[in-house]
This record gives C-alpha cells, sequence and structure tokens, in this order.
C-alpha cells in the first residue's frame, strides 16, 4: 500500500493571510502534476473542501480508499472549517481565472450560489455527462436542478421535526397542524434563533413563506417583501406558546440541547445532526424524525470540477467524482456524515433505506438569493424583540 499524502490540511487564518493573486502564481507551465512514467505514472489532484468536522471526516475516509483502488491518482485534501475558508477558496479559483494561470484547485466543494458565480466570472468549472462521470445517471434528478450538469450533488440534509415520541402522541403532519399544537403545548416547542443556525432560519422562512404562492421560494425580487406581513404575523402570534414564552437559544445545538434535556419535546433540526446525535445517545431513545408538508427547506452538498486545462487532472478528477457516487461510498455519507445520499434511494440497501423512511420524503429548496438574510433581520426586528 502506498503512504498517501492526501491529508493536507490548511488552517483558514493561513489562506487568509495570502492574497488571491499569490495563491495563483503558479500556471499550469510550471507545475507538475505527474510523476513518474509508463505504468507507473500518478496524477495529483487537489480537493477542496470546507465545512464541519463531520465533512473533514468523511473525506478522511473516503480519499484512501479511492487511492487504494485507483494507484495512478492521488488526491490532496485542503479542509478549512466553516466560515470564510470556502470564500477564499472560491476567490483563489476566480484569480486564477482572471490572470489566465492554475488555480491548483481540482474539485471544489461548495454551494449552487457558487455554479452562479461561475457563470458571472466567465465559466469557472465545466460540464460533467454521463459520458465522463458515468454514475451521475443513478444521482436523484431533484438534486440536479439548477446545477447546469456543473455539479455533482453527492449528498443533501434537509431541516425536519426532532421530538420526543414518548411525549408527542399526536405528531403533526402538516404546517397547519404544527402551528396548533405549539399553541396546545404551550412552552413545550422552540426554534433557535435564526441569525445563529439555519434550523431556525429554515422553521422562519417556511413559516413566512408558508403564506404566499409555491413559486414564491424561486423570487428574488426584493418586491416580495411587502408581502411577508402575514407569515411574520404568525410567527409573532405564535411567540407567546414558545419555550419560555418567547425565548430563542442560540445556534442549531440550543435547542437539540432543551430537546435532550426534556425542557422542550419538540424542535425543527437538520437531519444529519439529529441522526448523528440519536446515534450518539447524546439524544433519548425516544426521539423520533418527521418531514411536514409543506416541507422545511434543505438542499445537496455540491463538487464542481475546475477547468485549469490540464486533461489527465480532469480525467482524475472525473474517476473520483464517478467514485463518490458508487453505492460503497454512498453508504459512508449515511454512516458517517449521517446524510441523505446523492444517489436514488432505491439503489440502497433496504437497511439503509429504512434508516431514512421518516425523513425521505423531500425538502424545499429556497431560491430567494440575497432575501433570506433580509428576511432574518426583519424577524429579529419584529418578531425577536416584541
Amino acid at each position: 500500500m502506498k503512504k498517501s499524502n492526501s491529508f493536507k490540511k490548511i488552517v483558514a487564518g493561513t489562506m487568509l493571510a495570502v492574497s488571491a493573486l499569490s495563491l495563483v502564481a503558479c500556471n499550469s507551465s510550471e507545475t507538475n502534476n505527474t510523476v513518474g512514467d509508463g505504468a507507473e505514472q500518478v496524477t495529483k489532484i487537489s480537493l477542496y473542501s470546507s465545512g464541519s468536522q463531520n465533512v473533514e471526516t468523511f473525506w478522511e475516509t473516503v480519499i484512501p480508499k479511492f487511492e487504494e483502488s485507483h494507484k495512478n491518482i492521488d488526491v490532496e485534501f485542503v479542509f478549512v472549517p466553516s466560515g470564510t475558508g470556502g470564500q477564499a477558496t472560491i476567490d483563489r479559483i476566480i484569480a486564477a481565472k482572471k490572470a489566465n494561470k492554475d488555480s491548483e484547485v481540482d474539485i471544489y466543494e461548495g454551494a449552487l450560489a457558487d455554479i452562479i458565480r461561475s457563470e458571472d466570472e466567465g465559466g469557472l468549472f465545466y460540464e460533467l455527462s454521463t459520458d465522463s462521470v458515468q454514475n451521475l445517471e443513478n444521482v436523484q434528478e431533484e438534486n440536479m436542478a439548477g446545477t447546469q450538469n456543473l455539479a455533482v450533488p453527492y449528498r443533501a440534509s434537509s431541516v425536519v421535526l426532532a421530538y420526543n415520541s414518548e411525549k408527542v402522541k399526536d405528531v403533526p403532519n402538516t404546517a397547519e397542524e404544527l402551528n396548533t399544537w405549539i399553541k396546545e403545548n404551550p412552552g413545550r416547542f422552540a426554534y433557535n434563533d435564526p441569525n445563529t443556525g439555519g434550523a431556525g432560519s429554515s422553521f422562519v422562512l417556511t413559516t413566512v413563506y408558508n403564506e404566499l404562492d409555491e413559486s414564491a421560494m424561486n423570487v428574488q425580487d426584493e418586491s416580495i417583501m411587502k408581502e411577508w406581513d402575514k407569515g411574520l404575523q404568525v410567527l409573532k402570534d405564535m411567540a407567546p406558546y414558545l419555550y419560555k414564552e418567547g425565548v430563542y437559544p442560540k445556534k442549531n445545538q440550543g435547542t437539540l440541547d432543551l430537546l435532550a434535556n426534556g425542557e422542550v419535546d419538540m424542535i425543527p433540526a437538520w437531519s444529519d445532526m439529529a441522526l448523528e446525535q440519536m446515534n450518539s445517545k447524546l439524544l433519548p431513545d425516544t426521539t423520533e424524525l418527521r418531514q411536514i408538508e409543506p416541507a422545511f427547506t434543505g438542499g445537496p452538498a455540491y463538487l464542481m470540477a475546475v477547468d485549469n486545462g490540464d486533461e489527465e487532472r480532469k480525467e482524475a478528477s472525473e474517476t473520483f467524482l464517478n467514485y463518490v457516487l458508487t453505492q460503497d461510498v454512498q453508504e459512508l455519507v449515511i454512516d458517517k456524515m449521517y446524510g441523505y445520499p446523492g444517489i436514488k434511494w432505491d439503489l440502497l440497501s433496504e437497511e439503509d433505506q429504512k434508516k431514512f423512511e421518516s425523513v425521505s420524503g423531500g425538502y424545499r429548496t429556497f431560491n430567494g438569493g440575497e432575501l433570506g438574510s433580509e428576511l432574518m433581520k426583519v424577524w429579529q426586528k419584529e418578531v425577536a424583540s416584541q
């Protein structure tokens, strides 16, 4: 077994301290990413990723497995913890594009917004197809929406209801039933401050947009802000019936802690966080999850291939992307990340399908751009301060 040099880690402070142009000083003619000759030739590619600890752990598991079965490819893993790291990487890619340099980033893990930015910058990523990445045919079709075939949605997560089944017997199936349950069980429901975590922001956003046409989730025109009043009133009316008559815990973990301690019986939570803590016994054995209708928001995480003009690296990158969509790796998405798989549910084992049967009904994707952030500001002013 060859000794891997894959797990090179660069801390966020170091990346941010270096200017974008200095990061791309070497172009493809000055950098040799292929070593050896003949049968021993090895192509080196890099994967840049950012996120939580579970993302790092996942790639540190997957990459050695890939390298063991693909002796001619080395994958350098560059991980930056959540924060500004992802922004620094995309800025690096853009700077390289403008300077006609090699960014030395072959695969980038990012968001749907990066695809839009790619187009604005003249094309940072190149189009993928089943000709080059055969397992794309196994990807859930709805997850490919909006990618323009420029990204591989290899995993996903969503916000769901997490509840204590010992205390909650009449589990809500719809948003209307949830609102009724909250008022009939004062103090037993909490959602976190939406400005400190995605579970809370999803709850606020879906509550407001449930009062609008379904198509509103895709509107980016600021004029729609005038239509938020009805949904904001629902949140205002709900406040006295929440935990401690309107206390909003900080961060996603804040409400999970309340559920774990029995201070509340139901919360909105990220599916992967809740599943991981259920598996680790940090939440009671009586904890169960459910998606409601209309669903809370969620979405995939994407892998994008950067066009650096090196055909051997492109081919190696496509081989890696194809590997990530295999059943074995997708089972690791479930077992290591507690995420939803990127491939179709029916391609997984019955056991894995059963793990997600209560939350596999889907999620909604919010495509309102900066309106999401604006809504959280309005919530802070009109709901939190009342």
